[in-house]
């Protein structure tokens, strides 16, 4: 089964994603990831995109859907894929309907103030990488791990959260509509606890939880 994920930054996309795979016995492709490995293995993409992020640039919508194309067609995609991160873009979208075929699109709910909530709660150890949420620390502001102190990511403040949602809503949301009208999006509650939203996306799909 080949399927999308879609969901704003904070809906927990990646977790979600780890869990059907492992379920579902599929990879889970990360363009983040993909991209790192074409560049490490030296690939004529990885070198093309290599060229752009040296240069300090974007690496462009063609490149990425070369890379995205050249995962798909290894042995352990056979029998079928999450994309995460991938569409982005109705373009990429119609890219992508070249050489692939989609079966499902999840699409996680949650709503803008919640993200924001859950995002902007966040606090890190920089050391040992542990994350904790501000509802659980009890005013407790050292990790409980090895004892340095809880930071707040930039990329968590709230009003950078609201700026990558609205960076969302522009330009991935529009992918609900077009995904929409060919009937593949299926709309998952994703502001109830990890398994309950585990269990409504295998049962979208018609799988066994």
């Amino acid at each position: 089964m080949n399927i999308i994920f879609l969901g704003p930054p904070g809906a927990g996309k990646g977790t979600q994603a780890q869990r059907i795979c492992a379920a579902l016995n599929i990879p889970q492709i990360s363009t983040g990831d993909i991209l790192r490995r074409a560049i490490k293995e030296q690939t004529p993409t990885g070198l093309k995109a290599k060229s752009y992020i040296d240069a300090g640039g974007l690496v462009p919508d063609d490149v990425i859907i070369d890379i995205v194309k050249e995962r798909l067609q290894q042995d352990d995609c056979k029998n079928g894929y999450i994309l995460d991160g991938f569409p982005r873009t109705v373009p990429q979208a119609e890219a992508l309907d070249t050489f692939a075929k989609m079966d499902a699109v999840i699409e996680l709910d949650v709503a803008d103030e919640k993200l924001v909530e859950r995002i902007s709660g966040r606090r890190v150890c920089l050391k040992c990488g542990a994350t904790y949420h501000v509802s659980l620390l009890n005013g407790e502001t050292k990790c409980a791990v090895c004892g340095e102190e809880l930071i707040q990511r930039a990329d968590d403040q709230p009003e950078t959260v609201l700026n990558r949602l609205k960076v969302y809503h522009a330009q991935t949301a529009p992918l609900v509509d077009f995904y929409g009208a060919k009937g593949l999006v299926k709309k998952v509650d994703g502001d109830v606890p990890m398994d309950d939203v585990f269990a409504s996306i295998m049962a979208a799909l018609g799988a066994q939880a």
